[in-house]
């Protein structure tokens, strides 16, 4: 990333901060949990026994590799794979192999707003795959939609895994959704995971694990604060806090400061005021049902081709086509 590339990365994290931290309620962006160390933590939370979303994705792929690659281009014309929030790839190399084993002419487009994710992920790859096509970018999901209508005139297949969609509420997902479908072409596709509605403890648990992996991740938000923009938050002054609705579907994060405290943010110029007991969200986590995702399509001028489902039915990966 260049000099030019990192300033506005900066500007917009202070930016997003000071718009956060002196709303009320206050909140911060989940995507900021993200950096080196928070890749690190996100990395182990995936390892957890209790997050069951990335194995369910996981046992989708190993699954149903070849009835997924067969949705995406049955009679083998080539097409580029598009992933937003690529992450390490490590669902997705199950997809890449069988691609490469099947001979379909494909180039992978993994994209994230962390460099050291994507930078680690196409190191990874020349390595495993060298005989792949990789074009890592890095950027935030509105951003690169722009992008895509530029790849290349070969159809392509958009991936949106680890129910990312799921950070956020429905009128943005529908918002996203529509961007999504504005800059594809007729024969372009969605695939998209959905983490569906289950047990109530079982999400709870996916979210607050007891070995702290995920309030440490949560709290690297705080620490980016501290280390990019010269705050000095304390951060054994607030906890992790999980809440989930099962009528909603929606499974809430928060940090909550355990005391009457002020923080300062010297980049910012800002002095933040906590009251004991206030919390600031910082992330959703949505859980859905077939209706729910049926209805987030049509409104978005989608309409779903075919599902993939694990054996638990804990998840569901869905392909989207342009509605006619």
């Amino acid at each position: 990333m260049n000099s030019k590339d990192q300033n506005v990365l900066v500007c917009t994290f202070g930016k997003e901060v000071h718009e956060g931290l002196t709303s009320f309620p206050k909140y911060l962006s989940s995507k900021f949990f993200y950096d080196e160390v928070g890749d690190k933590l996100f990395q182990q939370i995936m390892d957890l026994p209790e997050y069951y979303l990335t194995n369910a994705e996981y046992d989708i792929f190993q699954l149903h590799k070849t009835n997924i690659i067969q949705s995406f281009d049955f009679n083998k014309n080539g097409f580029d794979l598009v992933e937003l929030g690529a992450g390490d790839g490590k669902k997705t190399k199950v997809i890449l192999n069988e691609l490469l084993d099947q001979k379909y002419p494909v180039i992978y487009h993994p994209i994230d707003i962390s460099e050291n994710a994507i930078n680690g992920l196409v190191k990874n790859l020349a390595l495993e795959l060298p005989d792949l096509n990789v074009k890592g970018q890095i950027g935030e999901y509105f951003e690169v939609l722009d992008r895509l209508q530029h790849i290349s005139d070969r159809k392509k297949v958009i991936m949106v895994l680890g129910s990312n969609i799921g950070n956020l509420l429905h009128p943005r997902a529908i918002q996203f959704l529509k961007k999504l479908n504005g800059v594809m072409h007729p024969d372009d596709l969605v695939f998209i995971g959905f983490d569906q509605k289950k047990h109530p403890q079982k999400v709870l648990d996916a979210y607050n694990d007891q070995s702290g992996v995920t309030a440490a991740f949560n709290k690297n938000v705080l620490t980016r604060i501290n280390k990019e923009l010269g705050g000095n938050f304390n951060l054994d002054a607030f906890i992790h806090w999980e809440v989930y609705d099962p009528e909603s579907g929606t499974a809430k994060s928060y940090l909550v400061s355990t005391k009457k405290q002020t923080v300062d943010i010297d980049c910012l110029s800002l002095q933040v005021h906590f009251e004991a007991w206030e919390s600031v969200h910082t992330e959703i986590s949505q859980k859905y049902d077939d209706d729910t995702v049926k209805w987030l399509a049509e409104e978005s001028g989608f309409e779903i081709t075919g599902s993939f489902t694990d054996d638990n039915k804990y998840y569901k990966n869905y392909v989207f086509k342009k509605s006619e």
